[in-house]
């Protein structure tokens, strides 16, 4: 297939534009092979939200709320809850001055998951008007997404899943990357133009996080291996996609920014760290335990007990 390339070009003038943006690619689950789906980990295992150093924080709120349409939950002390209802979805540290993330492993994008296709039109169309730079818009089969970029070059990805029955079993050989098809998208909507959109819905939840890692292999032998998610797909040795019951993929892991990079430093606009979210204490306490078996014992810190895959991505077990 060859290099897989960046997520998507920045070379049109108003990215944000609907019309302008049709075509644009996101090449996060291009034509993926096959892989066994077998998973150790709970099947209600699901993702909570994501912990992010911002260089400016008043930048970052506000942009999350015009572009994204979050909600503050909470602010104070340099850092900010932001959601959607009443559910967390993520949490912004700020470190004045922090500087780029690129080159290093870490977020590649986290993925707001709305409810129904029709959110995503709203979305969409709120971000025709407000011309919000878009670096992507993708039909995966298994979904629909957008994608954008915050002030810190935080990759974020908004999408829609296509119901269950409709990819259930052929994640491995039907999972790709097709120009969304945005006419149809909006159709869902009765008049684009004057849609009223009052940020994301309540029932939005934090559906994946794709992260940049070193190597495949290793990030495969620890997600797969010893916390326990099933491999639903790969790209031999540039990216993997992993879930838990079945699901196409709660996380992905790629090498197209950051093969053989370190975990960025101090002082960086970076992940601080996911949360992978078990159903209960006994479920957490079996994970812990075969990371602790593998030879990492997990920390302890104020958000949870925390472990790091190969690449140093920091991951919090959280209770449900």
């Amino acid at each position: 297939m060859g290099r897989v390339p960046r997520r998507a070009s920045r070379a049109r003038d108003r990215p944000g534009a609907v019309g302008d943006a049709i075509g644009v690619r996101d090449p996060e689950e291009l034509e993926a092979a096959g892989a066994p789906a077998a998973a150790e980990i709970s099947a209600a295992t699901t993702l909570g939200p994501i912990h992010l150093t911002v260089s400016d924080l008043a930048r970052s709120v506000a942009y999350y709320g015009r572009a994204v349409g979050l909600e503050t939950l909470e602010r104070g002390d340099g850092r900010a809850s932001l959601g959607a209802g009443s559910r967390e979805l993520l949490v912004l540290v700020e470190e004045p001055g922090a500087g780029s993330g690129a080159g290093y492993t870490g977020l590649y994008h986290f993925a707001l998951l709305v409810p129904q296709r029709a959110d995503l039109a709203r979305w969409l169309a709120h971000a025709a008007r407000e011309r919000v730079s878009l670096v992507g818009l993708s039909d995966h089969f298994v979904s629909e997404a957008l994608y954008l970029s915050d002030p810190d070059g935080h990759g974020i990805e908004i999408y829609w899943d296509r119901p269950r029955n409709a990819w259930e079993g052929q994640v491995a050989a039907r999972m790709t990357t097709l120009p969304l098809d945005v006419e149809s998208l909006l159709g869902e909507l009765p008049d684009p133009a004057s849609e009223p959109f009052g940020g994301l819905p309540e029932g939005t939840t934090m559906g994946h996080v794709h992260l940049k890692v070193a190597t495949i292999a290793e990030t495969i032998a620890f997600y797969r291996d010893v916390l326990g998610f099933a491999l639903m797909a790969e790209f031999g040795s540039s990216a993997a996609f992993l879930s838990a019951g079945g699901y196409h993929h709660h996380l992905g892991a790629n090498i197209w920014e950051s093969a053989g990079g370190g975990a960025p430093p101090q002082g960086t606009a970076a992940l601080r760290h996911a949360t992978i979210v078990l159903p209960d204490d006994a479920e957490r306490e079996r994970a812990l335990g075969r990371v602790s078996d593998s030879g990492q014992p997990p920390q302890e810190n104020a958000a949870g007990p925390t472990v790091r895959d190969p690449s140093g991505n920091a991951l919090v077990l959280a209770v449900a």
